[in-house]
C-alpha cells in the first residue's frame, strides 16, 4: 500500500502542474477508472473546479449505469452534466461495431464540444487502445491513470475506499449494451430493441436467480434480417437454470434463435475489404475486442463481404 500512497500523491501533484488554476471536466461513465479520476481530480483541485459530464446513449445505457453516475457524483458533491449521444451513436454504428471510434468521435467529442477549451480528464489507461497507442495528453484531453494497468487502479481505488458500483455485465470492461450487437445497427427498432432488452431482461434474471457472476451480458449476431442471442455468462451457470435463461430471452420478440453459451466457439465473420487484409487488425478484433468480452475460448473464420455498407466487421454465424 506504500506503493499506492506515493502514487495517489504523484498523480495529484501532476494533475495541479498541469491545471494550477483552472475548471476541468471530467467524462464519466460510473465505472471503476472514472470514478477513481474523478476522486483524484476533486482531491487535487477542490470540487469547485471539478464537473463531471456523462454521455447517455438512451436506449442503449443500462439503467443501472444512470443510477451509478447519479449516485456517485452526489456522493462525491461534484455537479453532473448529461449530455444525449443516441443520435450520433445509431448513425456511427449503421456501419458496423466501432467502440473505439464511438469513444474518440461521439462520448469524448461531444463532451468536448460541451465544454470548449476546458481541460477533460479521461480514465483511459494501459488496458485499452488509448494507453496503448496515445499520450497521456493530447488535444485538450488529460488521463491521470495513462500510466497504469487495471489491475493497479483496482488497488487504487480500494486504497482510496472509492465503492465503485458495477452495473454486472462485465467485472474488467463494462460501456454501453451496444457493443453487444456484432452487427451493424441497420435498424434501430429490430437490432437495437434485441440488444437493449436482452441485456437490461439478463442482468434482473441473473439478480432473481441470485447468480454469482464476472461475464453476464447478450451477444446479438446473425446476418441482417435475423437476430441470434448468444447467453454469455462466466462462471457458466448450472445446467438446470439454462432453459430459464434462454426462455425468457428467446420470447423477446426481436430475437428469432437463443443459445447459451457452454463451450469453445467458432465465430464465422464478415469484413470489408480493408479490415479482411489487415492482419493486425483481424488480430486486435479477435484478441482484443472479442475474445475478453466472451465467456468461452474462441475460433475465428473470416469471410470477404460483399456489403459495400459494412464498414468494419459483422459476427454472421457461430458453431
Amino acid at each position: 500500500m506504500h506503493y499506492i500512497a506515493l502514487e495517489v500523491e504523484r498523480i495529484i501533484n501532476s494533475i495541479r502542474r498541469i491545471v494550477p488554476e483552472e475548471r476541468i471536466t471530467v467524462a464519466f461513465s460510473g465505472g471503476l477508472d472514472s470514478t477513481v479520476v474523478l476522486f483524484l481530480a476533486k482531491e487535487a483541485l477542490g470540487r469547485e473546479r471539478v464537473k463531471a459530464a456523462n454521455v447517455d446513449f438512451g436506449l442503449f445505457t443500462y439503467e443501472r449505469a444512470r443510477q451509478n453516475v447519479r449516485i456517485t457524483s452526489t456522493e462525491m458533491q461534484v455537479k453532473l452534466h448529461s449530455i444525449s449521444g443516441k443520435l450520433e451513436q445509431t448513425i456511427l454504428m449503421k456501419g458496423g461495431p466501432d467502440c473505439n471510434l464511438c469513444t474518440r468521435k461521439i462520448k469524448l467529442g461531444l463532451i468536448r464540444a460541451y465544454t470548449g477549451e476546458q481541460i477533460v480528464f479521461t480514465g483511459s489507461n494501459q488496458s485499452d487502445s488509448w494507453g496503448s497507442y496515445g499520450t497521456a495528453f493530447s488535444d485538450g484531453f488529460y488521463a491521470p491513470l495513462f500510466h497504469y494497468s487495471k489491475e493497479e487502479i483496482k488497488i487504487m481505488a480500494n486504497y482510496l475506499n472509492l465503492k465503485i458500483k458495477y452495473i454486472g455485465e462485465n467485472a474488467h470492461r463494462e460501456g454501453c449494451k451496444l457493443k453487444h450487437l456484432l452487427k451493424p445497427l441497420a435498424n434501430i427498432s429490430y437490432h437495437g430493441q434485441a440488444v437493449s432488452q436482452a441485456n437490461e431482461i439478463l442482468l434482473q434474471q441473473i439478480k432473481e436467480l441470485n447468480l454469482s457472476t464476472s461475464i453476464a451480458n447478450v451477444k446479438i449476431i446473425g446476418p441482417l434480417n435475423r437476430n441470434i442471442a448468444l447467453i454469455n455468462i462466466f462462471p457458466i451457470p448450472a445446467r438446470h437454470y439454462w432453459k430459464k435463461l434462454t426462455d425468457k430471452i428467446g420470447s423477446i420478440a426481436y430475437i428469432e434463435d437463443c443459445f447459451l453459451i457452454h463451450q469453445p466457439l467458432e465465430l464465422t465473420i464478415k469484413a470489408n475489404k480493408g479490415l479482411f487484409n489487415n492482419l493486425r487488425s483481424r488480430y486486435w478484433i479477435e484478441q482484443g475486442r472479442l475474445q475478453p468480452e466472451f465467456a468461452v475460448p474462441l475460433r475465428f473464420n473470416w469471410l470477404l463481404t460483399t456489403n459495400h455498407r459494412l464498414k468494419t466487421f459483422q459476427v454472421i454465424a457461430y458453431n
